[in-house]
C-alpha cells in the first residue's frame, strides 16, 4: 500500500515539477521540493476563473485540492453562523436553527443538480434552559455551585423534589471497584420519596437511574468513582436518549459524595430547568450522478450544533467542507458513486448516522465500501490527528480497511510535508454504527477540550497546555472560532481521499481480502474487537 501511493507521489511530484517550470521559468536553478511544490498548487493565493469549472481538476486527487479553497468553504460558514444568530445562538436538532440549516444544505445541493433526500428520524431532544440547582435543606442549610460541585446528565428529567438522602452500596476510596446502583439488590430497602446517593461505575448511568426510580426514589445524585485521580471532578455524562426513569438525575464530584454520605440527617433540594420531549429532526443525504452504485464511498459530517452555541467549529467545519466538495465534484467523473451525508442530532447521542445506518439492508450495507467522517476539523489550536485505523497508535483497529485509508491520509501530510498523528476511536462520533456494522472508516480531526501538550505544540505549533479549541461546545464556538490554515489543509486532504477513493477503492479491497482470507487472523482480530470495544460514551457524553 505505501509503496503504491508513494509512487504516485512521486508521479504527482513530476507532473507538479513540469507545471512550475512552464508557468514560472524564472525558477531558480535549486528546484523546489515535492512538499512546496503541492503547497504552492493546493492552496494557491487566487484561482483562474475557468480552472474549477471544466471538471478536470475536479476529477482527479491532484487537481480537486486546488479547488477545495477556504474562504468558498467559510462562505458557508458564515450562512450556518447566521442562522444560529436568526435563531436564539444556535442550530441544535429539533430547534428552528436547525431546520434552517438543513434547508441551507438541501437547497445549495439542489441548485448544484444533486438529487437530495431529506430523511426524517424520531429522537429524545434535551436543553437545558437554565441552570440546575441543589442545596441542602438540613441538618444546614448550604447551596451548592453549578459546574463546579455538580451539573446535569444530558438527558435528565426536570424537576424540583426534596428528600433525605440515602447512599446506594458505595465503595469509597482509591482503588475502589464500585458498583452502586447496577443492581436493582442494591436498593433493597430503599425508602420511597427519597433521593438516591449512587457512586460512579461499572455500568451504565441510565441504568443507575432506572433502579433508583423503580426503588422509588424521586431524584438521583450520581458522584464521580474517585477510584482514580481522574476520576473525581465533574464530566459531562448521559443517560441515553432511551432513559425511561422519569425523575431528575445530577452528577457530582467525588469529594462531595463523599461528604454528602458521611452526613447524617442530609436533605436536598434539587431542580432540574431542562426540556426533554420526543420529536424528530432529519438527516440530509445526496449521491454523485456518476460512478458505481454498488461500490459506494461515503462521506459524513455532523450538521447540528449543541444548544450552547452556533457550532462553527462543532461542526460547521465538517459541514461546511463536505458541502464545498459535493459542489466541487457536480462536473466530476467518479468511477464509484460517492454518497453524502450530513447527520443530524449527532450532539443528542449520533442519533442520525445511527438511525440511516440501521435502517439499510445488509445488501445496501454491503454496498458502502468506506465510510469517511470529518467532525472538527478547523480548530483554532489545532492538530492533524487522523482516525487510527490500523489500531498501531491506540490497540484498537477499524475494520478491514480502515488501515488502508489512514494510510491514504498520512501520505497526504506526508506530501505536504507536515506532521500528523494517530487519534483514538473512541466512538464519539458518527462512524461508530459503521464500525459497528464492519465498514472500513477513516477520517480527520483537529481536536476539542482535550489539552495541547508541549509535544504537540513543538510539533504543530498553537499553545501548550490549552485546549485544542477553547470554545468546544461553548457559546464562543462562532465564526472567529477557526483556524484558516487547518481549514485549508483538511479540506484539501478531505477532497485528496475522497477523489482517489472516487477512482479506485483497490487499496480497501485487497486488505479486506487479505483479511478474508485468513481465518485465524479473523478470529484474532475479533477477539480483540471483543476486548478492547468497551463504549465508553455516546457522542460526546460519558455513558457510564
Amino acid at each position: 500500500m505505501k509503496l503504491a501511493i508513494s509512487n504516485v507521489a512521486l508521479g504527482l511530484g513530476s507532473c507538479l515539477l513540469a507545471f512550475n517550470l512552464q508557468a514560472a521559468p524564472q525558477l531558480p536553478i535549486d528546484q523546489p521540493s515535492t512538499s512546496d511544490l503541492l503547497n504552492r498548487f493546493w492552496s494557491p493565493d487566487h484561482l483562474g476563473f475557468f480552472e474549477c469549472r471544466a471538471g478536470i481538476l475536479n476529477s482527479t486527487p491532484f487537481g480537486l485540492p486546488r479547488c477545495m479553497q477556504v474562504e468558498n468553504i467559510k462562505y458557508h460558514e458564515q450562512m450556518l453562523y447566521s442562522i444560529a444568530q436568526a435563531n436564539d445562538g444556535n442550530r441544535a436538532a429539533g430547534l428552528p436553527g436547525y431546520q434552517s440549516s438543513v434547508d441551507y444544505v438541501k437547497s445549495t445541493l439542489e441548485s448544484a443538480g444533486y438529487d437530495v433526500t431529506v430523511q426524517t428520524f424520531p429522537f429524545t431532544a434535551f436543553y437545558p434552559e437554565a441552570d440546575g440547582e441543589l442545596a441542602a435543606t438540613a441538618p444546614t442549610p448550604e447551596s451548592y455551585v453549578w459546574e463546579e460541585d455538580f451539573n446535569y446528565l444530558s438527558q435528565t428529567e426536570p424537576g424540583n423534589v426534596n428528600g433525605p438522602v440515602v447512599p446506594v452500596d458505595l465503595d469509597l476510596g482509591a482503588g475502589n471497584a464500585s458498583t452502586s446502583g447496577c443492581e436493582p439488590a442494591d436498593f433493597a430497602g430503599f425508602p420511597a420519596g427519597a433521593i438516591a446517593l449512587v457512586q460512579r461505575g461499572a455500568c451504565n448511568f441510565g441504568l443507575k437511574a432506572e433502579n433508583a426510580a423503580n426503588a422509588g426514589a424521586v431524584g438521583v445524585i450520581i458522584f464521580n468513582q474517585g477510584d482514580t485521580e481522574d476520576r473525581t471532578g465533574l464530566i459531562s455524562a448521559t443517560l441515553g436518549e432511551d432513559y425511561s426513569g422519569g425523575i431528575p438525575v445530577f452528577f457530582a464530584t467525588y469529594d462531595n459524595g463523599v461528604a454528602w454520605a458521611q452526613t447524617d440527617g442530609l436533605e436536598l433540594n434539587m431542580v432540574a430547568n431542562v426540556v426533554r420531549e420526543q420529536t424528530e429532526t432529519y438527516n440530509v443525504v445526496t449521491n454523485s450522478r456518476r460512478g458505481d452504485s454498488d461500490n459506494v464511498v461515503m462521506v459524513g459530517a455532523h450538521l447540528d450544533s449543541v444548544y450552547d452555541g452556533a457550532g462553527i467549529n462543532d461542526n460547521g467545519s465538517g459541514s461546511s467542507a463536505l458541502l464545498e466538495l459535493a459542489l466541487q465534484m457536480k462536473r466530476a467523473h467518479p468511477r464509484n458513486q460517492v454518497r453524502f451525508a450530513w447527520w443530524g442530532a449527532e450532539e443528542a447521542g449520533l442519533v442520525g448516522s445511527t438511525y440511516y445506518v440501521d435502517s439499510l439492508s445488509d445488501e445496501e450495507k454491503g454496498r458502502i465500501k468506506a465510510y469517511l467522517n470529518f467532525d472538527m476539523i478547523a480548530s483554532p489550536n489545532f492538530a492533524y490527528f487522523i482516525y487510527d485505523g490500523d489500531g498501531s497508535d491506540f490497540g484498537l483497529e477499524g475494520p478491514p480497511g480502515s488501515a488502508a485509508i489512514e494510510g491514504l491520509f498520512e501520505e497526504y501530510f506526508s506530501l505536504r510535508g507536515l506532521p500528523s498523528e494517530g487519534t483514538e476511536i473512541d466512538f464519539r462520533s458518527d462512524y461508530a454504527a459503521y464500525f459497528d456494522n464492519g465498514i472500513a472508516f477513516g477520517g480527520l480531526f483537529t481536536g476539542a477540550e482535550v489539552l495541547k501538550t508541549q509535544e504537540q505544540a513543538d510539533k504543530f505549533g498553537g499553545e501548550a497546555d490549552v485546549a485544542f479549541d477553547p470554545c468546544y461546545h461553548a457559546a464562543c464556538d462562532d465564526i472567529t472560532n477557526l483556524d484558516d490554515e487547518a481549514f485549508e489543509i483538511n479540506a484539501d486532504a478531505v477532497a485528496f481521499v475522497t477523489s482517489w477513493l472516487s477512482l479506485s477503492t483497490r487499496l480497501i479491497d485487497d486488505e479486506i481480502e487479505a483479511a478474508e482470507s485468513s481465518e485465524s487472523t479473523l478470529g484474532a482480530r475479533a477477539l480483540s474487537v471483543e476486548q478492547a470495544h468497551d463504549v465508553t460514551h455516546w457522542g460526546n457524553h460519558w455513558i457510564k
